[in-house]
């Protein structure tokens, strides 16, 4: 498996990036509204085909200790049946902190014209390459623990 597709299930929209092992790059991809699970495994499952997607990685929003609280739950039943609707593997990731790396990572949204407030179509712009990239630090947070893992089995073989 080699081709991920990472998941930033928020409840008004979903953070799609696309991530490939054998080259280790991560491309935010789109953003797109959240529906019912079967509209969001519908349009994921486009997703999947066009991209030719192994595996799905749905980041878990667990709290700051650790815990599980009432959305990383709700997060697991839409992932399981998702996953089970695209009949694809599935990783839960923790993603504490992505979304807040992804805010360093963007910066301030722009000011408005006459140096207000952003107009609610810069905000929505915004919200949406947010997502994207809390998906793409979601994938990245993956991608190392996998390389990790691979580089301390390598080494436990060669008896390093």
């Amino acid at each position: 498996m080699t081709r991920l597709l990472g998941i930033d299930l928020g409840t008004r929209r979903i953070g799609i990036a696309l991530g490939d092992l054998a080259t280790g790059s991560i491309t935010p991809l789109r953003t797109i509204r959240r529906a019912d699970v079967e509209r969001d495994a519908r349009t994921l499952a486009r997703l999947v085909a066009e991209q030719r997607i192994d595996e799905l990685v749905v980041g878990l929003p667990l709290n700051m200790d650790g815990s599980s609280g009432a959305q990383a739950g709700a997060t697991r039943e839409w992932a399981a049946a998702v996953a089970g609707l695209c009949e694809l593997p599935l990783v839960l990731r923790d993603e504490r902190l992505t979304t807040e790396d992804a805010m360093a990572r963007l910066g301030r949204p722009s000011r408005g014209r006459s140096g207000g407030p952003p107009s609610a179509d810069a905000r929505r712009s915004y919200r949406a390459r947010l997502d994207r990239l809390a998906a793409a630090a979601i994938l990245q947070a993956e991608m190392d623990a996998r390389r990790a893992a691979s580089e301390s089995e390598h080494l436990s073989e060669t008896g390093r």
